[in-house]
């Protein structure tokens, strides 16, 4: 027969009445921002880097995909660890390896060393997503939904502001420094986070192996955390097929934008970061099923705005607040349900859901590009709306869920 492994308790305890300082919970969401921005920098020096290095437009772009698959790749193999190791110096670690790797990507000799730097960037980024359970963690319950939606507005504005800076610090520095700034910017973070962050033990003294094996298991006997996986895979992708090709709308004749400008459009959606500790409030007082149904229906609505904008500015910086807004509520409200699935396993379980829908987005990024060059902005629009739909279809079926017993240890 063999042994059960054991779990170990977190080493901190937090007074429900004051929950987390204020000055932490913006530090996390600061740092959830500026790591998840490493993948999308690279998005808008696509045209100067296959200049640089003589490159098709086609190959510069797997420069993105590489990036992603490393996202992936972190997210399956490196997440877990948020439950097997001691989280500082985890995070430490990997801000580490993440700022070696921006250094390298930023005095790059040839394009293939790119490449490379860019997987390992990519999937060492995934430091945002063992910040955000480790700040459910610290997290009272009452308050948890509240803290989570804060880190996480900080972690949406860096993924719609990090074109813009990209943008600006190209223009006025050159492509080099976008890296080797962020290297610096990932340097300083590393020694904030490990002179701010409290010491937190491993949730589980399980072999590595079996760390992965337990994450498997979690998706099979957590059918609500493949539910709202799939609720966010449908909204992330309709927000990465909008924010794909919205780009060839404002550069093409009907607008005549630069690149630039482009960048600047992008801080329009930031303000959909704003609805992040609403959600977390809705979270925490019960609402998170009929706010998700509400987030879908204001996507699809979002998108419909989108398809009479095409003439429009104003309509397009409209849907593109709506759709931000509605994603971030539904992510919220999906990670507030997941981390209560199992305490000891927070790391495990956001490692599955934001695969999921990391997935999902992908999927949307790609059939997004294809679906407008065949079918044009309105084509784009129409698909945009389906997913949110055909997710509002699938809430539909959802039963109350009834009080769950308290979980014992993962892995058994």
């Amino acid at each position: 027969m063999s042994a059960t492994p054991q779990t170990k308790s977190p080493s901190i305890t937090q007074d429900a009445s004051h929950g987390v300082p204020g000055r932490l919970v913006a530090l996390l969401a600061v740092a959830s921002g500026m790591t998840v921005a490493n993948l999308y920098y690279a998005q808008p020096l696509l045209s100067s880097l296959s200049d640089v290095f003589h490159t098709s437009a086609a190959t510069a772009g797997t420069l993105i995909t590489l990036t992603q698959v490393g996202y992936v790749i972190g997210m399956l193999f490196l997440v877990p660890l948020g439950d097997r190791l001691e989280k500082r110096n985890l995070i430490t670690v990997l801000l580490t390896v993440t700022t070696l790797a921006l250094v390298a990507a930023g005095l790059a000799p040839n394009f293939p060393v790119l490449l490379i730097a860019s997987l390992v960037s990519g999937a060492t980024s995934v430091v945002a997503q063992i910040l955000v359970p480790f700040a459910a963690s610290l997290a009272p319950d009452h308050a948890r939904g509240r803290i989570v939606g804060r880190v996480m507005s900080g972690l949406l504005t860096g993924i719609l502001l990090s074109r813009t800076l990209s943008s600006l610090v190209s223009d006025l520095a050159g492509w080099r420094v976008v890296f080797l700034g962020s290297a610096a910017l990932m340097a300083v973070l590393a020694l904030l986070l490990r002179a701010a962050l409290p010491r937190h033990a491993p949730t589980t003294d399980m072999p590595y192996h079996h760390v992965l094996r337990s994450t498997v298991r979690l998706v099979r006997t957590h059918p609500v955390l493949v539910r709202r996986g799939l609720y966010q895979a449908a909204m992330f992708g309709a927000f990465s097929a909008f924010w794909t090709t919205v780009s060839f709308v404002l550069t093409g004749p009907r607008f005549h934008y630069s690149p630039l400008a482009v960048g600047v459009f992008a801080l329009v959606g930031a303000a959909g970061a704003a609805i992040a500790p609403f959600a977390g409030r809705w979270a925490d007082r019960g609402l998170v099923r009929p706010m998700t149904g509400v987030a879908f229906v204001v996507a699809a609505v979002a998108f419909a705005l989108a398809g009479f904008g095409g003439h429009s500015v104003v309509l397009l910086a409209l849907a593109a607040i709506l759709i931000d807004m509605a994603v971030q509520t539904t992510l919220i409200l999906g990670q507030h349900t997941v981390y209560q699935l199992d305490p000891d396993a927070r790391a495990r379980l956001n490692s599955a859901f934001i695969a999921t829908f990391f997935l999902g987005g992908a999927a949307g990024s790609q059939l997004g590009s294809v679906v407008y060059h065949s079918g044009g902005w309105t084509g784009l629009t129409v698909l945009g709306a389906a997913l949110p739909l055909a997710a509002l279809l699938y809430w539909l079926s959802e039963r109350p869920q009834r009080p769950a017993a308290k979980p014992g240890p993962t892995g058994l």
